[in-house]
């Protein structure tokens, strides 16, 4: 199954990951850009457990080179063996592949650098930032840490139809459009944190704004380094 994958397949073997594949069960457009897909786990989750926020590289063929990207789990069930994934769809192989999947294709897919460890002390405020690619890490998130405490969500980009998880008594989101994520969280994220004594933050969205905002929240605004998780999900092109 591993065959063909180039260095990065071989760097993953070597890092002892974990191959299965998928099978579709089910796909659903959301909106016109966003499609979910149901799958079955090939004996992934009874073989690795399940964390919140956990995902995994699907690995597809882009002109007879091997290409992969991650996406994060939603509602994994392993006593079920399903789960499903969300594809926020625009120009790409992988949203190409998530168009036209149905009932029966199956995908490769690698289990190897995901993992969650619960901030300690427990957030008395979360702050996210992201987009429509990170509304399944930011779900997740929200159900492991959120649940019980307010949240904050600044989110670049259409949120209309969005199956974002949020309790309207716990959770604001923040929307604004493309191109004034860093300007808004630089200009309101001080004044939040000086309001709470264990915040957490964490920062999913394209990958040279996430550099941007990580550095930012860390040096400029002093909030240590375990309490801010900062994962780039895609770069701008």
């Amino acid at each position: 199954m591993a065959q063909g994958r180039g260095w990065e397949g071989a760097v993953l073997r070597l890092l002892r990951a974990k191959d299965f594949e998928f099978t579709v069960t089910r796909a659903e457009d959301v909106t016109p850009h966003y499609r979910r897909l149901h799958l079955t786990d090939g004996g992934m989750l009874a073989a690795t457990g399940v964390h919140p926020t956990m995902w995994v590289r699907l690995w597809f063929d882009n002109a007879g080179k091997p290409h992969q990207r991650a996406y994060t789990l939603v509602d994994p069930d392993p006593a079920a063996g399903t789960f499903g994934l969300e594809f926020a769809l625009h120009e790409g192989r992988a949203s190409d592949w998530a168009r036209s999947a149905k009932p029966g294709d199956t995908i490769e897919a690698t289990v190897q650098g995901t993992g969650f460890e619960a901030p300690d002390p427990a957030p008395s405020h979360l702050f996210a930032i992201g987009d429509p690619a990170s509304v399944p890490a930011v779900n997740s998130l929200l159900g492991a840490v959120g649940s019980t405490v307010p949240a904050t969500i600044w989110f670049e980009g259409e949120s209309d139809g969005l199956p974002l998880r949020t309790t309207p008594d716990r959770h604001e989101i923040r929307a604004l459009p493309r191109g004034r994520l860093a300007e808004r969280v630089r200009a309101e994220l001080p004044d939040l944190l000086k309001a709470t004594p264990d915040p957490y933050v964490w920062i999913t969205c394209d990958t040279a704004t996430t550099r941007a905002l990580s550095s930012y929240v860390r040096k400029d605004l002093g909030v240590r380094r375990e309490r801010v998780h900062a994962l780039g999900y895609w770069r701008a092109t």
